[in-house]
C-alpha cells in the first residue's frame, strides 16, 4: 500500500456461513455448501471464514480449487473450546483444534476464532453449568487460553483471536475486560463481534479505544434493539433469540457500524472485519439479497470493494 493510500484500505471485508443460517457441519436446514459459495462470491466477498468444521469440504486440495474458481480466501477456521475446565479437557481440546487449525493453514489463513463453550444449550435453552465462573475456573480459563494460543502459534502459525459471545463466559463488558487484563496479549487476541457485544450491553467503540492493542479481527454484526430489550427481560436463550430475529439486517440495528469502523480504522492496523448475521434457520432464498445490500452499505461506510489493495 502506497503512505497516501486511505488507512480504510487496511480492513478487509468478508463474510461467512453464519450470514447464510449455517451454524452445524451438516443440518437439512442449512443452504448446501456449494450454494453458499457461489452466493457469497457473487454478492461481492472476496474473504470467507470456515464455519462450522465439516459445512465446507475438509480436504484442502478440493477446498482450495472450489475457493479459488469463485474468486474466494480464507480468512480464518472457527473453535469452540470448554478451557475453564482446566487441564483435563486439554486433550479433546486439541484434537478439535489440531483439524480446524491444519486446514485453515493449508487454505492460507492467519487466524483461528476462539469461541468459549455455552454455559446453556443454544438451541433447547437447557442450563449447562453455572452462567458465573469460580476464580479457579477463570484461572484455568486463562491459563489454558495462553496455552492455546502458544501451541496454535508454534505449530501452525495461526494467532488466535477470542470471540466474546452470548451465552458464554466471556460475554459482558466487565467479563470481556476481565479476560483481557489477565491474559498475554503476546498470545490472546481479541475477536470483537460488534452485535454480541452489544447483544451483553458493551459499547463496541469503547473497546476498541480502550483494548485497542488487544484487537486481532472483527466480526460486523447488529441487533434489533426492541427484540433485545424483550430476549433479556424473558431470558431467553441465544438460539431461539435468533429465531426470533435478534440479529438484524444492518443498518437496521445497533451498534452503528460507520463509528466501530472508524475506530478500527485509527489504530493504523491490518484487520479483517467478516460479516456475521446469525440467522439460523432461515429461508434458503433469504440471505442473498441481504448479503448484497449489507456489501453495498459497508462500501458507503469507506471500506474497500472487491480488488482494492490491502
Amino acid at each position: 500500500m502506497t503512505p497516501s493510500a486511505p488507512s480504510s484500505a487496511r480492513i478487509r471485508i468478508g463474510s461467512a456461513p453464519d450470514s447464510w443460517g449455517v451454524w452445524f457441519p451438516d443440518d437439512p436446514r442449512q443452504v448446501p455448501w456449494q450454494r453458499f459459495l457461489d452466493e457469497v462470491a457473487e454478492a461481492g466477498y472476496e474473504w470467507i471464514e470456515l464455519g462450522p468444521y465439516g459445512y465446507l469440504p475438509t480436504d484442502p486440495v478440493r477446498l482450495a480449487d472450489e475457493t479459488r474458481s469463485r474468486g474466494l480466501t480464507v480468512s480464518a477456521g472457527t473453535v469452540f473450546t470448554g478451557l475453564h475446565h482446566g487441564p483435563e479437557v486439554w486433550d479433546r481440546t486439541w484434537a478439535h483444534v489440531a483439524d480446524i487449525a491444519e486446514l485453515s493453514r493449508a487454505m492460507g489463513a492467519e487466524h483461528l476464532v476462539v469461541i468459549p463453550s455455552f454455559w446453556r444449550d443454544d438451541k433447547t435453552g437447557e442450563v449447562l453449568e453455572d452462567r458465573t465462573l469460580t476464580p479457579a475456573q477463570w484461572r484455568n480459563l486463562t491459563v489454558q487460553t495462553e496455552r492455546l494460543g502458544r501451541e496454535v502459534r508454534e505449530r501452525y502459525g495461526l494467532r488466535i483471536v477470542v470471540h466474546p459471545h452470548a451465552d458464554t463466559h466471556i460475554d459482558s463488558e466487565e467479563n470481556v475486560t476481565r479476560f483481557l487484563d489477565a491474559t498475554d496479549p503476546s498470545l490472546v487476541s481479541l475477536c470483537l463481534d460488534t452485535g454480541h457485544y452489544a447483544y451483553c450491553g458493551g459499547d463496541s467503540v469503547k473497546l476498541i479505544e480502550t483494548y485497542g492493542e488487544r484487537l486481532g479481527y472483527l466480526h460486523l454484526k447488529q441487533v434489533a434493539p426492541e427484540i433485545l430489550a424483550a430476549v433479556v427481560a424473558d431470558e431467553i436463550p441465544f438460539g431461539p433469540a435468533v429465531a426470533r430475529g435478534v440479529m438484524c439486517e444492518p443498518p437496521g440495528g445497533v451498534p452503528a457500524l460507520e463509528p466501530v469502523l472508524a475506530a478500527a480504522r485509527a489504530l493504523d492496523v491490518d484487520l479483517f472485519a467478516i460479516v456475521e448475521q446469525d440467522m439460523y434457520p432461515c429461508d434458503p432464498d433469504k440471505p442473498l439479497p441481504i448479503a448484497r445490500r449489507t456489501r453495498a452499505f459497508l462500501r458507503s461506510c469507506g471500506t474497500p470493494g472487491p480488488g482494492t489493495a490491502v
